[in-house]
């Protein structure tokens, strides 16, 4: 399975990403980078189908995603956003559970077969122990995985992730990038994230975006790393970029 970003342009009153063309092969890990204010979660966001495109147009496989109805689109893209899921009362399972919806009746009923696809996407991410906890009643890190889990669950070839490590502790944000690493090796799955976790990016990423000057570069991460692309973005006086690894390096006043 492939996503082909055909000439698409992302925005809302003006383009924040203008003709940009990408094609992700199944089983890469891609980080989404750019400046704040570039972009990043709202082309998430079309590329999701959640938003109209102003020019262009996203297929997975041979498929168009923006002629789709939710249903038909929910079996190809899910999406983990960067909001908390704290819901009282629901627990881990039944979180997991929405994502069987594209596939469940009118009533929402769970077949036996959408219950064995809940217990295997808990214990993929590694928390089948939380299945009967609610998830307003653990941590940021394992509400991430439970979220993941819920992605995994809805089956689709493509899972997007919109700062999936933004409200984690360092331990907890590598353990996840490592755990979508292992998905998409697993489970042959394209997994696009946005992040401003450089050298997570270096070290794990298969291929990098990155949104400049409205401009949507995609290339493999060693030749982005050469590039100089991110190097000249990230960095300014008081800091400088490795480009090796990802790290920051502060320039003492």
């Amino acid at each position: 399975m492939k996503l082909l970003l055909n000439h698409i342009s992302a925005g809302y009153d003006r383009p924040l990403v203008k003709d940009g063309n990408t094609m992700i092969e199944g089983g890469q890990l891609v980080a989404l980078l750019g400046r704040n204010g570039a972009g990043k979660s709202t082309l998430i966001r079309h590329i999701a189908g959640l938003l109209p495109l102003l020019s262009g147009e996203v297929l997975v496989g041979e498929k168009a995603i923006h002629k789709m109805d939710e249903r038909e689109r929910a079996k190809l893209i899910s999406v983990v956003s960067t909001r908390k899921s704290r819901v009282p009362q629901l627990s881990a399972a039944e979180v997991v559970g929405l994502g069987r919806s594209p596939y469940t009746n009118l009533m929402g009923k769970l077949s036996a077969n959408d219950r064995a696809a809940v217990r295997e996407a808990l214990e993929l991410v590694g928390i089948s122990h939380l299945s009967d906890r609610y998830v307003d009643q653990i941590s940021d890190g394992e509400n991430q995985r439970v979220m993941i889990a819920r992605a995994l669950a809805q089956d689709t070839p493509v899972i997007l992730l919109d700062e999936p490590t933004a409200f984690l502790d360092l331990p907890n944000r590598y353990d996840l990038a490592l755990l979508l690493k292992r998905l998409t090796k697993e489970r042959n799955k394209i997994i696009i994230f946005s992040t401003h976790d450089l050298d997570v990016a270096f070290q794990l990423c298969d291929r990098l975006m990155l949104i400049q000057n409205h401009e949507l570069i995609t290339l493999p991460t060693e030749e982005m790393k050469s590039s100089g692309l991110i190097e000249a973005l990230f960095s300014s006086e008081q800091v400088q970029l490795d480009p090796h690894t990802g790290a920051v390096h502060l320039q003492q006043i």
